[in-house]
């Protein structure tokens, strides 16, 4: 990761946040480096756990919770940085949907 969280699969300007994996609690900028790094498969959050700080602006260093994350515009609610909005297309990879007990 670079110094606003961005990796070789996403770098572009807003590929600015890193994501705490709920299997292991470190920050990864992306599921495919963790399946690079890691030692096990990623398991989702919980719909149940999205009141945890697991998400982290690599632009100011603020840790939203998931559900913050998820309301946020695709900005920081801190800084306002802009986030990619084409990161919702890979939540099933990291949090699992909100009908889901």
């Amino acid at each position: 990761m670079d110094a606003e969280t961005r990796c070789v699969h996403y770098h572009s300007a807003l590929d600015i946040i890193a994501i705490k994996m709920a299997c292991c609690e470190a920050y990864y900028a992306c599921k495919d480096c963790h399946e690079s790094l890691a030692d096990h498969p990623i398991q989702v959050w919980p719909h149940s756990e999205w009141n945890v700080r697991a998400i982290l602006c690599g632009a100011c260093g603020y840790e939203l919770t998931i559900r913050e994350y998820m309301q946020s515009g695709y900005l920081c609610p801190r800084c306002k940085a802009a986030f990619n909005p084409g990161c919702r297309n890979h939540y099933h990879f990291y949090f699992a949907p909100e009908d889901t007990v």
